[in-house]
């Protein structure tokens, strides 16, 4: 046995190897189970708002796996890879922050994130840092990583960055609050983005250009791949549609400014010339609107069409190829919350830019939380105090019957301000934050004279309105003071329980209330329910007794009123009654307009029912021009 033998000889060395390597493996293991579970840590902390926010499935799995590689395998740069090259999401597994010029524009840093020769880039400052982790979750949630932000303040771009963003600063040091559409804050803006196409459009990549108000819905890049000879391909402000399928807008029939919010460049001599153009406008004159200049540039040749086909035009100096991309699916406010477009054409909308509103920033969060696009932290859908709802009422008359006209619009949208107005008042009460109703509107708003709708749209009537058209959604956000206007009522839009994103518990916890005329057989100010769990509860109680009944479903989440009709008697306080009356006066807005008279816009009368013989009527002089009373 001579194999026995020179095994019995070597059996200290082979204990010795064989310890060495079982120790080796173990350790191994536990490194790389210690890198998988940092791995995971990093995905966790780039999710502000939602666990791994905006990772595809494949991209969750990159996460995990290239982090277990890069930490098990020592190297002399733990971390090969930086922010624009990892996975969106993913964050920084570095504890101090890089230093500014790291994210200064180059074409290197570009490179990393163009896929197919194509970079998809928006930009702002910390105030619409929720608007771009939306923007950014949309993308990554339809499987697009090749995108870019640009920050304009380095609070963004800190934040950004610490999130798994990818980002690049942009040297404006421009302020971190919300600027306001139409300041000259505003205006800058603008002119950055003239700039940064400017400096984009010479590295050779595609750029497609967007504002962050808006929000991809569908993967754009294979319809915009279908016009490989198009220098730019532009949204526009057309409300009437020119096509009904999927093809570009007929050029000829755009009567509409192009809105420079969503486009797309082709790295040509025709398009750089074009951006050097424009920038070199914007910059000699700080008096001309970025969007206006890049109309008036575009349209000083507009023809002929390229050829029959392509559905192209050549435009500017005549050498530039222009496709403009069809409203009903690259929607404005308008063909997207008003007309609803791309539903009556039964297309798939691409994405939806928040024009055509009113309110300002919190009108845009606003129409895109009602479109359900928008995406909130999770304590959004479970706050302190709970929730109130109630099902609206409105007779079929009011909806259906008679012309539409000025005083048909109105009374219908007075008596669903009243039923609001009570369920704001009981919602004061209970310390619950409103969802509020669906609107319904029989007329548009817009800022101009019209018929009721625009003609040739496909608006119908009456038609689910924005609450914009007639809240003010900015004032009904604002912190008032106190002393003067009460408590802060909050609000939710009307389709925040079907959001996808609301938690179960949220959902789960619900208490029916059926009003009912007290004296009638059990209908008692208690808090007794039925086997059902309704809750029986007397029309026009009052706020001690809404205080003392509501008081046993303290921890409910949400209570839901059949109706507002005749629910609350009123506020025992008089004080506490005339804050509550100083507040809701100022959250209601203007209709506008009528035709042939100046000032031409109605207002809204939070309390038009104490008013006899309210009608809906312009100011008769400027001295009437201001909310009513």
């Amino acid at each position: 046995m001579g194999w026995r033998n020179a095994f019995d000889n070597s059996k200290p060395l082979f204990v010795a190897v064989y310890a060495t390597v079982i120790v080796g493996i173990l350790f191994s293991s536990l490194y790389v189970i210690s890198a998988i579970y940092s791995g995971k840590a990093a995905t966790f902390s780039a999710t502000s708002f939602q666990n791994n926010v905006g990772s595809s499935p494949s991209e969750q799995a990159l996460n995990v796996s290239q982090s277990a590689v890069v930490q098990a395998v020592p190297s002399p740069n733990i971390d090969s890879r930086n922010v624009w090259t990892k996975p969106i999401w993913e964050a920084p597994n570095t504890k101090k922050m890089p230093k500014l010029e790291t994210f200064r524009l180059t074409k290197e840093l570009v490179q990393q994130r163009v896929k197919d020769n194509v970079v998809i880039v928006t930009f702002g400052n910390y105030a619409f840092m929720d608007f771009i982790l939306t923007w950014v979750k949309h993308l990554t949630d339809l499987g697009i990583s090749n995108l870019l932000v640009g920050a304009m303040d380095t609070k963004l771009l800190e934040a950004l960055y610490w999130k798994g963003v990818p980002v690049f600063d942009m040297g404006s040091h421009m302020s971190t609050i919300d600027v306001g559409w139409g300041s000259p804050t505003f205006h800058k803006m603008g002119r950055e983005k003239v700039i940064l196409i400017d400096s984009i459009l010479p590295y050779g990549f595609e750029l497609l250009m967007c504002d962050t108000d808006m929000v991809w819905l569908k993967n754009p890049l294979p319809f915009l791949a279908r016009y490989p000879e198009a220098d730019v391909l532009t949204s526009s402000d057309q409300v009437v549609p020119t096509v009904a399928d999927d093809r570009l807008d007929i050029w000829q029939q755009v009567g509409a400014a192009y809105n420079i919010g969503i486009f797309h460049w082709r790295p040509t001599d025709p398009a750089k010339k074009l951006a050097k153009e424009w920038k070199e406008m914007l910059l000699a004159d700080d008096k001309i609107w970025d969007q206006n200049g890049f109309n008036d540039l575009v349209r000083k040749q507009l023809g002929p069409a390229v050829d029959g086909e392509s559905e192209l035009v050549y435009a500017y100096d005549g050498s530039l190829k222009l496709g403009i991309l069809p409203a009903s699916i690259f929607c404005s406010g308008h063909t997207y919350f008003v007309q609803a477009m791309y539903q009556q054409l039964r297309l798939e909308p691409y994405a939806v830019h928040t024009t055509f509103q009113y309110a300002g920033t919190d009108g845009k969060r606003h129409r895109l939380r009602e479109g359900m696009v928008f995406f909130d932290p999770p304590e959004y859908y479970d706050v302190p105090g709970g929730f109130l709802t109630f099902k609206p009422s409105i007779p079929k008359n009011l909806l259906l019957e008679g012309p539409h006209t000025v005083e048909s619009h109105f009374t219908l949208v007075n008596y669903q301000i009243k039923q609001i107005r009570t369920a704001l008042a009981i919602a004061s009460v209970l310390n619950r934050t409103l969802v509020m109703p669906p609107l319904w509107c029989r007329l548009d708003r817009l800022w101009f004279p019209h018929p009721g709708v625009l003609e040739g749209s496909l608006t119908r009537q009456p038609f689910l309105c924005p609450l914009d058209h007639v809240f003010e959604v900015n004032i009904m956000l604002k912190e008032l003071p106190v002393e003067e206007f009460g408590p802060q009522i909050n609000i939710r839009e009307y389709s925040f329980f079907d959001n996808p994103l609301m938690p179960r518990q949220v959902k789960d916890s619900w208490l029916e209330v059926q009003l009912c005329q007290e004296g009638i057989r059990d209908c008692l100010a208690s808090n007794n329910t039925s086997p059902s769990g309704v809750l029986r509860f007397p029309k026009r109680s009052s706020e001690e007794t809404l205080k003392t009944v509501f008081s046993s479903f303290k921890d409910v989440k949400v209570i839901q009123f059949s109706s507002m009709q005749d629910a609350f008697l009123g506020f025992a306080d008089k004080i506490r009654e005339e804050r509550f009356r100083s507040r809701v006066k100022r959250y209601v807005g203007i209709w506008c307009c009528v035709a042939e008279q100046t000032p031409g816009h109605i207002y809204y009368d939070m309390y038009w029912d104490e008013k006899p013989g309210w009608k809906p009527l312009p100011p008769q002089t400027p001295q009437d021009d201001h909310p009513p009373p």
